[in-house]
């Protein structure tokens, strides 16, 4: 399987679940493959035949956006090491959610979630604590002997009902066999996510470092808040209360206009702004392509905060229409 063909079913799956979907980001480095929007669910979506590839400077850039623009990152493959990923299964790498396309699609398409995790030593479920303990007390069974029973501590047992542990799929089976009640609990990929992202900064791993770029340090004297990129198709992300702004850097040429198409699209798809910033001297042959804003540097300079910068954004887009 191609990566071509890998994204191509990516797009057709979030599109059957009623996803608007962004171009393809053809660029190189790129932190993600496409963005995808449906109602208040935005994902960030980084096509891998092989899962392994993820590095974790793509990892943190994508998470950092994903947080920024309140969204989830999803990696979709096809292989791990030398096998092939398993439907219904969760792979983690870098604290971001991997998968294949059928588990995408039972997800978005089906609304069937997936049930198993992988993780060092094999694949595992979560428990569902309460219900494991009201089925062990309903029969009168002690945690000892269900534990005799199941060849493990008693400890193990206390911790499968404080949800404090995933259990082997098959210990999962022999607690569902013996009790006669469902005890897995579904992955809700998104949640899983956040979670994950709010265990990063408990552990002060999630950090967003102030922007590098002279630009983008501009922008944020307006008074914005500014993610510098080293990966995506635009410089940075400027916000300020709900405004967002895509913010590409770059001399006026050709290139440029291709990534300011591709930024449209993008930001169409996420509901924010998309402006260029011009570092050199030239006379712009438009103020606009498509709905990607270009604004030369000297142009900014005489900028004093947002709302001077909104209004030009605004008139731009209005000449453009």
């Amino acid at each position: 399987m191609t990566k071509d063909i890998l994204i191509h079913q990516i797009v057709d799956v979030l599109k059957r679940a009623n996803f608007v979907v962004s171009k393809r980001c053809n660029i190189r480095p790129r932190s993600f493959d496409i963005t995808a929007r449906k109602d208040d669910i935005l994902i960030f979506c980084k096509a891998l035949y092989n899962i392994d590839g993820l590095n974790e400077e793509t990892a943190q850039e994508m998470k950092s956006l994903a947080k920024y623009l309140d969204g989830s990152a999803l990696i979709v493959g096809a292989k791990t090491r030398n096998q092939m990923l398993e439907d219904g299964v969760v792979y983690i790498r870098y604290g971001i959610p991997a998968l294949n396309v059928q588990t995408l699609y039972d997800y978005f398409v089906e609304s069937v979630p997936p049930l198993v995790s992988a993780a060092p030593g094999g694949l595992y479920v979560s428990i569902d604590g309460d219900v494991l303990r009201e089925a062990r007390m309903s029969v009168s069974m002690s945690i000892g002997t269900i534990a005799s029973q199941l060849g493990v501590s008693r400890r193990t047992i206390s911790k499968y009902e404080e949800g404090g542990m995933d259990a082997s799929i098959d210990i999962a089976l022999q607690l569902e066999e013996l009790f006669d009640v469902a005890l897995a609990k579904s992955i809700d990929l998104l949640e899983f996510f956040d979670n994950k992202l709010q265990e990063d900064e408990e552990n002060n791993e999630y950090e967003t470092k102030p922007p590098e770029d002279n630009i983008l340090n501009l922008i944020s004297t307006l008074g914005y808040d500014v993610l510098s990129t080293n990966q995506a198709p635009f410089r940075g992300v400027s916000k300020k209360d709900t405004d967002v702004i895509l913010t590409g850097v770059s001399k006026y040429c050709n290139s440029m206009i291709k990534r300011a198409e591709l930024m449209s699209s993008i930001s169409n798809v996420t509901g924010s702004q998309s402006v260029f910033i011009i570092k050199d001297q030239c006379n712009l042959k438009s103020e606009s392509f498509d709905s990607t804003v270009f604004i030369k540097r000297d142009e900014l300079n005489k900028l004093s905060d947002p709302e001077d910068l909104l209004q030009l954004i605004e008139e731009r887009m209005k000449n453009n229409n």
